[in-house]
C-alpha cells in the first residue's frame, strides 16, 4: 500500500509539474521568436550606422562589406557642420514640439467634451470623427494645398503646426476618449460639488491621472512629426526652411557648392536624424504601452 501511494503521489506531482514546464517552454520559445525577429527588423538599422561610418568609396562597393576598412568617425562632425543641416534640426524640433503640444492639449479638450459631457449629436459627432481615419491622406492633399495656398501660408510654418492645435487628429481624440472613460465619474461629481467647472476638472482631475495616455499620444505624434515628409514637401519650397526628412532629400538630388553629401554622409545624416525617435521612445515607453493598453478597456 505503501508503494502505490508513493507511485501515485509521484505520478501526480508529474502530472502537476508538466503544464509547468510546457508554459516555461511556450514563454522560452516565443522569447526567442521575438528576438530573432527583432533582429532581422534590426539589419537596416545596422547597416546604415555601419555605412555611416564607412570611407566614402566602400559604401557602393562590390562585393559589399559589412564592416569598413577603418572607422571614419568624422563623417557625423562633416554632416553636422554643413551649410544647412543644422538649420534643419532647430527647424525640426520646433516643429515637432510645437505640434505635438498641440496634439496632445487640443485632443485631451476634444476626448474628454465626448467622454464627459452630454450635448445632441455626440454620438454622431464622434462617429463622424472617427468616420475621416477612413479617408486616406491623398485624398485630401490637393483640397488641402488649395486652402494652404488661399490663406497664403504656403513656404510658411503654419501648415505645419496650426491644425495639430485643433483637435489633434482623430486618432488621438479617440485615444483620449477612452482614456477618460476609464476614470471614475465620482470624481467629477466630487469636483462639480467644490464648484469646479469643467475646464478645472479636466486641468487638475482628468489630466493627472492620464500621464499613459498623454506619454502615448506625445511619443506617437513627435515620431509622425519629427519623419513627417509629403506635407513639408509641398509646402516649403526654401532650402533654409527645410526639415530634416526633405532636407536630406534634396541634399542627395542638389548638393551643395562642398559636395556635399556622399552616400556615406546621407545615411550618417539619417541615423542623426533617427536618433531622438529612438530616445523619445526609449524614455516613453512605459508609459506609453500602458496608455495604449488602457485606453482600450472600455468603449
Amino acid at each position: 500500500m505503501a508503494r502505490i501511494a508513493v507511485a501515485t503521489r509521484g505520478q501526480a506531482s508529474t502530472h502537476h509539474l508538466w503544464p509547468v514546464a510546457r508554459r516555461a517552454i511556450s514563454g522560452m520559445f516565443l522569447h526567442l521568436l521575438t528576438i530573432g525577429v527583432g533582429a532581422l527588423l534590426m539589419v537596416p538599422f545596422a547597416w546604415a550606422l555601419v555605412g555611416s561610418l564607412k570611407p566614402e568609396n566602400e559604401v557602393k562597393a562590390l562585393p559589399p562589406t559589412f564592416l569598413p576598412s577603418h572607422f571614419v568617425w568624422g563623417n557625423y562632425l562633416q554632416v553636422w557642420t554643413s551649410s544647412l543641416f543644422s538649420g534643419w534640426v532647430v527647424n525640426t524640433v520646433e516643429i515637432a514640439v510645437i505640434a505635438t503640444l498641440g496634439t496632445v492639449l487640443s485632443a485631451a479638450a476634444a476626448g474628454y467634451a465626448f467622454a464627459r459631457l452630454s450635448f445632441p449629436g455626440r454620438r454622431a459627432f464622434f462617429g463622424l470623427t472617427i468616420a475621416t481615419l477612413l479617408l486616406p491622406f491623398e485624398v485630401t492633399l490637393i483640397p488641402t494645398y488649395i486652402e494652404y495656398y488661399l490663406l497664403g501660408w504656403l513656404n510658411t510654418y503654419l501648415p505645419l503646426t496650426v491644425p495639430y492645435w485643433l483637435g489633434g487628429g482623430a486618432f488621438y481624440i479617440f485615444l483620449f476618449r477612452q482614456f477618460f472613460m476609464t476614470i471614475p465619474i465620482d470624481l467629477d461629481e466630487a469636483a462639480k460639488i467644490d464648484g469646479a467647472g469643467h475646464f478645472q476638472i479636466l486641468a487638475w482631475i482628468a489630466l493627472p491621472l492620464s500621464l499613459p495616455v498623454i506619454a502615448a499620444a506625445g511619443i506617437l505624434s513627435f515620431i509622425n512629426n519629427w519623419n513627417a515628409f509629403v506635407l513639408p514637401l509641398i509646402i516649403l519650397n526654401d532650402p533654409p526652411k527645410f526639415t530634416l526628412s526633405i532636407g536630406l532629400r534634396f541634399f542627395q538630388m542638389q548638393p551643395s557648392a562642398d559636395a556635399m553629401p556622399t552616400d556615406n554622409l546621407l545615411l550618417a545624416g539619417s541615423i542623426i536624424m533617427t536618433i531622438p525617435v529612438i530616445v523619445v521612445f526609449f524614455l516613453g515607453q512605459r508609459y506609453f504601452v500602458k496608455g495604449v493598453v488602457m485606453s482600450g478597456l472600455k468603449g
